[in-house]
């Protein structure tokens, strides 16, 4: 495929992307359900996807603390249980950078519709009354977005290592492999506190988001 039908095929396939945003919003709209509901909805999904993400993290920190203490036994057993908990892991980071775009798509949507309908208020009082609210909301909406995507780049940093020591581990079933993944332990618990320190303030930046725009119905 030559570099100009890729472009066409991304093209094309972004515009259905968009399309079909569309369509879910209206046949939503009819039912009663608006944007605003959706918004509220999709950053609640995310608040719980990085609650989750959270504990999932933990959660591997614990099992990686327990392998760096191993003293005898089934090697075997703790790579597996490491590797798994690396798949859970990578699991809840897609799932919080799925739940972030959501949110994404559905406050662009409503500040853009919300601020095609100013023009149709007769009242330049009541106009400039939604006008200020629109740009308080956007502001609120963009200090959400910006905590939790700066939550979501703390991942990265524990995910690497992770990966790392699994595949160390895969090919070096030893007491000697496992002495070297003690000099990492370190290392990945002050990246798993950063992290979990984002997701909180992420979670806390959440709770208030929803709670004004609740306020706002």
């Amino acid at each position: 495929m030559n570099n100009g039908l890729k472009c066409s095929v991304v093209v094309m396939v972004c515009l259905l992307c968009v399309g079909c945003q569309g369509v879910y919003f209206a046949a939503m709209e009819k039912v009663g359900y608006h944007k605003r509901d959706i918004l509220i909805n999709r950053v609640e999904d995310a608040r719980q996807a990085q609650q989750e993400t959270k504990e999932q993290f933990q959660s591997a920190l614990e099992v990686f603390s327990a392998l760096t203490g191993f003293d005898g036994g089934d090697l075997e057993v703790k790579y597996n249980d490491l590797k798994a908990v690396l798949e859970r892991s990578e699991a809840k980071a897609d799932e919080v950078h799925e739940r972030i775009n959501a949110v994404e798509d559905v406050a662009e949507a409503l500040f853009d519709e919300w601020q095609d309908e100013l023009g149709q208020y007769s009242s330049a009082s009541m106009r400039r009354s939604s006008e200020q609210q629109l740009h308080d909301t956007q502001r609120r909406c963009q200090r959400l977005i910006t905590s939790m995507r700066r939550a979501e780049r703390k991942i990265e940093p524990v995910l690497t290592p992770l990966r790392d020591q699994v595949l160390y581990l895969k090919h070096n079933l030893n007491a000697r492999a496992v002495a070297a993944l003690r000099n990492e332990l370190s290392d990945v618990q002050g990246d798993v506190a950063q992290l979990v320190a984002e997701l909180e303030r992420a979670v806390d930046e959440a709770d208030r988001f929803i709670t004004d725009l609740e306020a706002q119905r």
